[in-house]
């Protein structure tokens, strides 16, 4: 078996990986690189058959997890290949596709579940379920040849399926040739020990913001960070307040087909309709989806008298609105997601925003990815023959944290 990182051996998303066997190949996510430029047109890494689908070599792309730097080309791939993916995944991006350009609508020709193995032509396929700020995502084990390649995708260990993690500790695969190693965390000046903030930390951060807060809330996280979204339901719940949620959030939670995630009909969540959403409703005629939750939304006159009572998961489109209402006096903002974005255009502008009206904010994030001392245990677990660096600004300082490590660039062509 032979391997070929396309994108991802030294930086972070836009990953892609094509393995070959016996005349035939597999690709391992088509993302789109968080460096492209807005408005750029990223061209599909030069894998045969990929675009057209007229290669019957290509046995198809299977994708590790619903975040748009690991599938977000997909739209350019031949509709022929075939792709794999887990099924709440496929559901909640198909759901997505309504609301969001990050959204995608195809049918998957076969499903990841944990553990369970599946053919592809010389290929024997493992995916492993996985902790990471995306719903149901997975690292995949490749065997082919007599050989055994584990992609470890995104995957971290201090989120809620923590435990998910520790199960690949106690029962990993066996023998592995090669770990292609996400290493997000792993910079030029990092020294091994850097920890962050926990899911559960971040619980705790927005209960006590929570309480401290007289008036509204305002909530900024992704509605397909399931983790952030129990989070916030939890502190909500802790802190004496009722979570308002936006239709696009209500219909991800129910796309997860499990009634143990916060959605439209729970006890303490209540659904607003932005203006944004409501155009696109009538504009699709798509009443269906807000009847679905009509029994459960909230509208500006409850807004404003029961401000106090609130949290409200907020973007900066809902700004000029939510400052017609007059439901804002008070009112503290909570940002949930990679602080960086807060450095982009949107995020300087909702900063000024925020400043104009004396908001407040605060951060409690915590990241997607794995920090260093997991991803040393998960290595010890696995004890690969070789570690190779993927998803990482910084892969010539995995050496100095793990044994083994063999470097390989974008488009070389090397032995698994």
């Amino acid at each position: 078996m032979r391997a070929r990182i396309h994108r991802g051996a030294a930086e972070i998303g836009g990953t892609c990986v094509e393995l070959e066997a016996d005349g035939r190949r597999l690709v391992l996510d088509v993302g789109w690189p968080i460096t492209a430029v807005e408005g750029e047109d990223v061209a599909l890494p030069g894998v045969a058959g990929l675009a057209d689908g007229i290669d019957p070599s290509l046995l198809g792309v299977v994708i590790s997890h619903p975040h748009a730097d690991h599938y977000g080309l997909l739209p350019k791939v031949g509709t022929s290949v075939p792709v794999y993916i887990g099924e709440p995944a496929s559901r909640i991006l198909r759901e997505a596709a309504f609301f969001s350009p990050l959204g995608f609508d195809r049918q998957p020709s076969g499903y990841l579940r944990h553990r369970q193995v599946f053919d592809l032509g010389p290929f024997c396929v493992t995916p492993f379920l996985n902790d990471h700020s995306a719903f149901d995502a997975y690292s995949v084990l490749i065997e082919a040849d007599g050989r055994r390649l584990f992609y470890t995708g995104d995957l971290r260990a201090h989120g809620r399926k923590a435990g998910i993690f520790e199960e690949l500790l106690r029962r990993p695969p066996q023998d592995l040739d090669v770990l292609l190693l996400e290493g997000t965390h792993i910079r030029e000046d990092s020294d091994g020990s850097e920890r962050g903030l926990s899911e559960r930390d971040v619980e705790e951060a927005c209960v006590a913001t929570c309480r401290a807060t007289e008036g509204m809330v305002l909530a900024m996280f992704s509605p397909q960070n399931i983790d952030r979204l129990v989070t916030m339901y939890r502190a909500c719940v802790r802190s004496g307040r009722d979570l308002v949620i936006d239709l696009y959030t209500a219909v991800i939670s129910a796309a997860t087909g499990l009634d143990t995630i916060p959605g439209a009909a729970w006890d303490r969540v209540r659904v607003y309709l932005p203006r944004s959403q409501r155009a696109r409703i009538i504009r699709d005629r798509a009443f269906e989806r807000t009847g679905a939750v009509k029994p459960h939304r909230i509208y500006a006159e409850e807004l404003v008298a029961r401000r106090g009572e609130l949290v409200m998961m907020f973007r900066g489109s809902m700004s000029h609105e939510l400052e017609e209402m007059r439901c804002l006096e008070g009112a503290h903002a909570l940002w949930s997601m990679w602080p960086g974005y807060l450095g982009e255009p949107s995020g300087e502008r909702l900063r000024a925003w925020l400043d104009r009206l004396g908001i407040p904010m605060v951060i409690h994030h915590a990241s997607g990815h794995a920090f260093i001392p997991d991803l040393q245990r998960l290595v010890r677990a696995l004890a690969p023959d070789r570690v190779v660096p993927i998803h990482s600004f910084a892969g010539d300082r995995f050496e100095n944290f793990f044994p083994r490590v063999e470097r390989r660039r974008d488009g070389e062509w090397w032995e698994v």
